[in-house]
């Protein structure tokens, strides 16, 4: 497994294009996390409103535990960085013949595969420890006490952290697969969430959410979404999810696990 995924890595790191990517998603990804807390207070001493019920120099924003959730979830909108990379990886394999001359050099459609799944996980493993070591940093300087017994509440977060972007990772994988043009997957990545929630708006029309509403969880974006709820209701005295839900770590898998499947069915039966 190591050598498919060294096969793979370095083709990618003879591309400047990845590390263009890699580069612009971690230094931005790592900018505004670690400086997400005095940009907004920067914003409030400007005159910016953040709504009569929160003072945005009062809330925990960057405290243990609240942290864990919220840098993740702020992290996860990030990860279409990362995905239109993974696309252009995939199609360039089509572009520049890379594919078939791994295949003529005797490596298995299946093999090629797992390599790219398994660039998949290690840029998903890069990203959750890049984001552990910003939450223990920042949070380490904004918490004023730290109390260790409520220390790893929501720690689990980082486990749906690396589910959600390896999730979306091999979305956008298959996408690539099925289509093979860079231009066209990227576009429609872009679409996606927007073409998901025109297809539950029609579907879920008023009078008969009420009834099938909750098979909203089971749609693919919708329940990658869901494994880390937006936590910063809260600070408006709002009931919020402040926990991982099973349930949507066991959609989300079964959705990443679908991807991975399709984008292999049509690698297997295509010509290349």
């Amino acid at each position: 497994m190591l050598h498919l995924l060294k096969i793979d890595l370095k083709k990618m790191t003879n591309y400047r294009t990845f590390w263009v990517i890699c580069g612009l998603y971690f230094l931005t990804l790592g900018s505004v996390t670690i400086s997400g807390m005095e940009i907004l207070k920067w914003l409030a001493g400007k005159g910016a409103e953040f709504g009569a019920a929160i003072n945005i120099n009062r809330i925990p924003l960057y405290h243990f535990p609240d942290i864990w959730q919220n840098l993740i979830w702020i992290s996860g909108l990030f990860k279409i960085v990362l995905a239109v990379m993974v696309v252009i990886s995939i199609t360039n394999e089509y572009q520049y013949r890379t594919l078939r001359q791994n295949i003529i050099d005797g490596l298995s459609r299946w093999e090629f595969m797992q390599s790219k799944i398994l660039t998949n996980v290690l840029l998903s493993l890069i990203s959750v420890v890049m984001i552990l070591s910003i939450t223990l940093l920042t949070g380490f300087i904004y918490t004023p006490k730290i109390e260790w017994d409520f220390f790893f509440l929501g720690a689990e977060f980082f486990i749906a952290y690396f589910i959600e972007v390896f999730a979306f990772l091999s979305y956008a994988l298959m996408l690539g697969v099925l289509v093979q043009r860079s231009g066209l997957t990227i576009v429609l990545l872009m679409l996606s969430h927007m073409i998901e929630a025109i297809i539950k708006v029609n579907i879920f029309r008023s009078g008969v959410e009420a009834e099938i509403g909750w098979l909203k969880q089971f749609f693919p974006l919708e329940s990658i979404t869901n494994l880390v709820p937006l936590p910063f209701a809260r600070y408006a005295l709002q009931e919020i999810q402040d926990y991982v839900s099973l349930t949507a770590v066991l959609i989300a898998l079964g959705w990443t696990v679908l991807f991975n499947y399709f984008a292999y069915l049509k690698l297997k039966k295509s010509d290349i």
